[in-house]
């Protein structure tokens, strides 16, 4: 078992919008580190963290990559575990699971582009898990680089309180190094060496001010600093300094913004600093809570290494040779491989076979895990994402992780009859690696149909049947995900009677079915929780007696996974128990399932059913001239543009656009802005189809 103090740990992911740089910034912190002794470049497809033939192939990270490192800090060495994940938003349940199970994140922006809507999303991601971050503003060498702006981007659209604490050091326009506000040291990088000096004259005003205001914002959230800085603030220390900025930062209070120049090597060490010095350790991080399996209560999990053992299960990786790693976070106790643990999820026995630490694709074997640690482990043939893994005599359930619905379908079938088997095998394997990757077959066309979050998702998936499975494909044309709603509320009374033939079955209910409230639908039990139905009991004098009542619940939420006008799930629904009746010897829980469910028959369809189709955020950016045909062709295909940008050559506009509307849409792009125009898209909501377009839909 590895020695190891856990206020010496650091367990952190970088993420961003793709293209920001997260890669390149891996691979910096790796080398000056000193895990890697060459830099890879994403570019080039020799990048260590990238290391899949489809991640090499389109120089972009697929699936999230785990590393580790150590890092020395005023005479300490720190252990770092880093997951390097996915910008692209077809990807973000790898962003999830990996904001899940770390304790602090370094979100990277372009120093041009600011913050993009994939940022904003792993903005909120990292909010739902109360996830303590950094910010990092790389690509500060390209032209048009604007700290400033990006810091400012950062407070308004993500509503942060974000404070530099560093200001760049510019020679003749070119970005040459960076001012430790704390310190008010220089740094400046000469080919692969950094310089570091007390001597900042060119740039002593501008950092003062710039110290003046970080001093301002800790002195508003610390009571011993603002009598400090009333008193004077030339006098405050470095330590000080540090004190309250690593508390303000571990308590969500602010966001310590950095900057540097990832692939000219440039700010990668003071950031390394940044990561210690402000990020939590697993002790920092609030005690985590589990729920006792054994009498349903919450309790807080001791990170003490004699502790009860527990861990969640957060990714499943297929190897090169197509065998199951489990990627686990351990929250308390330590085990040795070969012991045995409780699957929470089945009740089933486990045996821990080989654990590993992992780095990239490479494995480093090690004997026993403890508290605090990320790793490994082989042949836990039934583990899924989200299952919890503890000890027999300390059975518990850890939080899950939030897993979006698809939103796009393919179907799928094998050039080769033989290999229909082996298709559907591999289709379990990779449905078990990718939570968010369904497979269903279709009951009426018998076909299989594959489901996943955008075309590229499903593209890269088709292609891993192909290279990894060996098998070809065919495959159709993209099918969008529909969704269901109820328009209006109505109220209906039904009774299942059944006494002959049998057991008897007798239950009788009132109730009222309807959209769900608004104040529901902002809720986090709806948003983070994904509970689709509001169901309110409002029985009164024991008509129908309470263990009955979640039997009448399950019924209906059984229902929504097919709604009434073409079996596609419903979004909301809320339920209003009103009233019922029982029998003293034939009311059983089946009975109020089944009539629950004859119930939502006979009410949905005169409940005003609505088509609902995805919406897509869609942020297009291109050279000023061709904005005229972009805004066109965008309104041609059902979008509605909330905002537009015009600068002196380049033009940016934001819409919302039907997914369906979208297929093949970076081909016509290219062609209407001469290939010089980019475009982000990621999902944004469902929205009500077009009266005039339901039958055809439908019918197709």
């Amino acid at each position: 078992m590895r020695a190891k103090v856990l206020q010496r740990l650091r367990n952190i992911g970088i993420a961003a919008h793709i293209d920001a740089g997260k890669t390149t910034l891996t691979e910096r912190i790796l080398y000056y580190s000193g895990k890697i002794h060459k830099i890879g470049e994403t570019h080039t497809g020799n990048s260590v963290m990238d290391s899949s033939k489809q991640e090499k192939a389109r120089g972009i990270t697929i699936s999230s990559a785990a590393t580790f490192t150590q890092w020395k800090w005023k005479d300490d060495i720190f252990d770092i575990n880093i997951i390097d994940t996915p910008g692209h938003v077809d990807f973000m349940i790898e962003v999830e699971r990996a904001l899940r199970v770390l304790d602090g994140m370094v979100a990277v922006f372009d120093s041009v582009s600011g913050v993009e809507p994939q940022s904003e999303t792993v903005w909120r991601q990292a909010n739902r898990y109360q996830v303590p971050r950094l910010a990092f503003v790389n690509k500060m060498d390209k032209s048009g680089a604007d700290f400033d702006k990006v810091v400012r981007q950062i407070r308004e659209r993500l509503g942060s309180s974000a404070i530099p604490i560093q200001i760049p050091i510019m020679d003749n326009e070119e970005f040459v190094g960076i001012i430790d506000l704390i310190t008010m040291q220089s740094w400046i990088w000469e080919q692969d060496d950094v310089v570091i000096s007390n001597h900042i004259q060119n740039w002593e005003q501008e950092a003062r001010m710039a110290r003046m205001e970080l001093l301002e914002t800790l002195a508003e959230l610390d009571e011993s600093m603002l009598e400090q800085f009333l008193d004077d603030a030339d006098q405050i220390q470095e330590a000080d300094i540090r004190r309250v900025l690593r508390r303000a930062t571990l308590d969500m209070e602010i966001v310590p913004v950095l900057m540097g120049a990832a692939y000219k090597n440039k700010g990668v060490q003071p950031l390394l600093d940044a990561i210690i010095a402000y990020l939590p350790s697993p002790m920092d991080i609030p005690k985590v809570e589990a729920q006792s399996k054994e009498n349903g209560e919450t309790m807080e999990l001791d990170t003490h290494k004699d502790a009860p053992f527990s861990a969640l299960v957060f990714k499943i990786l297929l190897d090169d040779q197509n065998r199951k790693m489990t990627f686990i976070r351990v929250y308390s106790g330590q085990v040795q491989s070969g012991e045995h643990l409780m699957n929470a999820r089945t009740g089933d026995k486990v045996r821990l076979g080989h654990l590993y630490q992992v780095h990239s694709n490479k494995q480093e074997r090690i004997d026993g895990i403890q508290s605090g640690d990320i790793a490994a482990v082989m042949g836990l043939k039934e583990a899924k994402t989200g299952d919890t893994l503890c000890a027999k005599e300390f059975p518990v359930v850890l939080e899950s992780l939030f897993i979006p619905e698809p939103v796009i379908s393919v179907a799928i079938e094998p050039q080769l009859s033989k290999d229909l088997d082996k298709l559907g095998l591999a289709l379990s394997k990779l449905s078990d690696e990718d939570p968010t990757f369904k497979v269903v077959i279709d009951p009426e066309t018998g076909q299989t149909i594959i489901k996943g979050m955008g075309e590229l998702h499903l593209e890269v998936l088709i292609q891993r049947l192909k290279d990894d499975f060996n098998i070809p494909i065919l495959s159709g044309e993209p099918r969008v995900s529909f969704r269901e709603a109820l328009s209006h509320t109505v109220r209906h009374r039904e009774r299942l009677k059944k006494f002959s033939g049998g057991p008897g079955l007798f239950a009788e209910i009132e109730v009222e079915i309807g959209p769900a409230d608004a104040d529901y639908l902002e809720s986090d039990t709806f948003k983070v929780d994904g509970k689709r139905i509001q169901f309110v009991n409002e029985i009164v004098g024991g008509a129908i007696p309470k263990e009955f009542i979640p039997s009448v619940e399950k019924g209906f939420a059984a229902m929504m996974d097919h709604g009434i006008l073409s079996g596609y799930p419903m979004t909301h629904l809320k339920v209003r128990l009103l009233d019922g009746k029982t029998h003293a010897t034939e009311s059983k829980p089946l009975a109020f399932e089944l009539v629950a469910k004859e119930a939502f028959k006979q009410m949905a369809v005169q409940a005003g059913p609505v088509l609902l189709e995805p919406m897509m955020s869609v942020e297009v950016q291109t050279p000023s001239e061709y904005l005229g045909s972009i805004i066109g062709d965008i309104n041609r295909r059902r979008g509605i543009i909330s905002a537009q940008e015009t600068g002196e050559h380049v033009a940016s506009l934001n819409a919302a656009v039907p997914l369906g509307e979208m297929f093949g849409y970076i081909g016509q792009l290219r062609a209407l802005s001469s290939g010089r125009a980019t475009f982000n898209m990621s999902f944004s909501h469902y929205a009500e189809v077009p009266t005039q377009m339901v039958s055809s839909l439908m019918e197709a």
